[in-house]
């Protein structure tokens, strides 16, 4: 496997994972538009986490990670930490 993980190509390494796999990450308010360009401004300081598709496209945000993590549940996606 590590073989084909060498050869692999970068569009195929970023859908590893789609329809399946949902990156759940903590961000700050201040950096919520970098993810989601559509939010609302927001006040600054606010901790906020996000729920991600494997690619990396925003799926949901909430001041709730119990509610990040019941949404990804709901939706048939394996939660994922990321740092």
């Amino acid at each position: 496997m590590t073989d084909n993980l060498k050869t692999m190509h970068e569009e195929a390494f970023a859908q590893l994972g789609d329809g399946h796999v949902a990156y759940i990450r903590q961000l700050r308010s201040e950096d919520v538009n970098h993810l989601f360009p559509t939010a609302p401004q927001m006040a600054g300081g606010l901790k906020l986490w996000a729920l991600l598709g494997a690619d990396g496209s925003p799926i949901m945000l909430s001041d709730s990670r119990d509610a990040i993590l019941a949404n990804a549940v709901e939706n048939e996606l394996t939660p994922v930490s990321v740092h």
